[in-house]
């Protein structure tokens, strides 16, 4: 038995592999992205605000400094000076500079002369900032200062002159983020950014365990489905994909159900009807065979056993068509035929049959209609309706089979249309819908199940149950149809509509 670790193991290495997971781990990746380069677009924008900030303060000092004659909209990289200001003479400012300012004189060499501010002559001399080519705002990182508060500046160094000379340089330093708004802002967005993803996670997981519970319904009745019982339906409500999925997952599996029914009972209904003629050949051969029987005896044994013979002959080779079918093996060869003529056909071969059986086949007018199919497949389905005409009329007095070709117009289509009209025992109407299903047949009397029927010639045993079911095929694999009329105890009218050709 597994342990308890063995089994948790294994579930979180399903559940890593699992379309859930990685939905989830995909959704979140691709938000943290998005949520990483929005947060950088946030930094960026409040860092350029701030460092704007800190240039009007730089701006603001410089002014303050100079003198409302000197105002100007930036900051200048030279600032004249007409006189009385000499290195080393009295400071030209005061100590009321604001928090964190940094003010200071530098000498030509770079020397402090005067300063004021958080930082000492000492400390801004050892920040060993450039003079010369050096213009506009330079941004500098404080270090092992005690008491600092802020550790990034920005600085700048205007130079002013004497006597069109350097004289000296102004240096201006103020922090580029006294209220520390960009830390702050760092900590909101790092929160917020793992909350909002530590909860997109969460939802994510939700979401998806909801929009996958259906693919677990249908795993649950996959698995549940076997050959015996395909009665499961999931029935999922709603109008989204995977309602669609479960709704042609039904109806799949109404097509196997229907499919499997009818293979079961194929198999069924053949084996039960090739199970009677072999009962029979054994019989008449056992019975021939345990005595010494006179010549006409063994004639009609011999003739019976024949007469099965050919019945199996034929079931068995009309099971093989069938099966071909299914399969999609049959090769339609279409061309052009005359109908009339194909009619003609069938009738001269099936005329003996009727006069054997006192059938009286008659055939009405045999106009040229074209029509395009496959002569001997379209030459089979003729046949076995007009055998079925003759079988189901020859019990009856006087009994006659009516063979008409036509052409109409259905539905904006040409349509040629052949019927098969008997006066024979008729359909009841509860049977009328299942006459072309496979192995069906209508008149107990005739059917092979009871075997109580005669059997003395082919033509008693002839009847398979696969005829119609073999020219309904065919039919339809001609884009056509097949109509059934019956009343019962009246007779059939069986009428075949296929396409004909525009022009004839």
């Amino acid at each position: 038995m597994k342990s308890r670790a063995k089994q948790l193991q294994e579930s979180l290495v399903a559940f890593s592999h699992s379309v859930r997971f990685r939905l989830v781990l995909w959704f979140v990746l691709i938000l943290a992205v998005v949520m990483v380069a929005f947060s950088g677009f946030i930094y960026w924008r409040q860092a350029q605000d701030v460092h704007a900030n800190a240039v009007g303060r730089l701006n603001t000092m410089l002014e303050h400094l100079l003198g409302s004659e000197h105002e100007r909209e930036g900051l200048v990289e030279q600032v004249p000076v007409t006189g009385g200001v000499i290195p080393g003479a009295t400071p030209i400012f005061g100590s009321d500079s604001q928090a964190g300012e940094v003010i200071a004189i530098q000498g030509p060499d770079g020397t402090i002369q005067q300063s004021t501010g958080v930082l000492t002559a000492a400390q801004i001399q050892a920040l060993q900032l450039p003079t010369e080519g050096w213009s506009g705002a330079r941004q500098v990182r404080l270090a092992n200062i005690a008491g600092l508060e802020n550790r990034r500046y920005l600085f700048v160094d205007p130079a002013f002159y004497q006597n069109g000379q350097v004289a000296g340089y102004f240096l201006l330093g103020v922090p580029l983020d006294p209220d520390n708004q960009l830390g702050r802002l760092v900590a909101s967005l790092v929160f917020g950014n793992l909350l909002t993803l530590a909860i997109a996670l969460t939802g994510g997981f939700w979401l998806a365990d909801r929009a996958m519970r259906p693919v677990h319904t249908i795993t649950q009745a996959a698995r549940q489905i076997s050959e015996s019982d395909l009665s499961n339906r999931l029935h999922l409500p709603g109008r989204d994909e995977l309602a669609e999925l479960a709704n042609t997952f039904d109806a799949m599996l109404e097509r196997l159900q229907a499919a499997f029914e009818r293979q079961r009972q194929f198999t069924a209904d053949a084996s039960h009807e090739l199970r009677t003629p072999l009962t029979i050949i054994n019989l008449e051969a056992s019975r021939a065979l345990s005595t010494r029987r006179s010549v006409e005896e063994y004639d009609r044994a011999l003739s019976t056993i024949q007469a099965e013979n050919h019945f199996m002959t034929r079931l068995v080779n009309n099971l093989l068509s069938l099966a071909r079918m299914d399969a999609g093996q049959v090769k339609l060869k279409a061309e052009p035929l005359d109908l009339g003529d194909l009619v003609s056909e069938v009738v001269e071969r099936m005329a003996p049959l009727a006069t054997t059986q006192g059938v009286a086949l008659n055939v009405g007018e045999l106009p040229e209609i074209t029509i395009s199919g496959d002569r001997a497949t379209l030459t089979q389905m003729l046949t076995n309706l007009v055998e079925n005409a003759i079988k189901f009329s020859s019990t009856i007095p006087s009994p006659q089979v009516h063979i008409s070709v036509g052409k109409r117009e259905e539905a904006g289509r040409a349509l040629a249309w052949v019927q098969v009209r008997d006066n024979g025992i008729g359909i009841n109407p509860e049977h009328q819908a299942h006459i072309f299903d496979r192995f069906y047949q209508v008149d107990g009397a005739r059917s092979r199940a009871d075997g109580t029927e005669s059997r003395g010639d082919e033509q008693a045993s002839s009847g398979t149950g696969l005829g119609l079911a073999i020219a309904h095929w065919i039919a339809q694999a001609h884009q056509g149809e097949i109509r059934v009329e019956s009343t019962l105890g009246q007779g059939s009218t069986f009428e075949v509509m296929l396409p004909a050709n525009d022009r004839s």
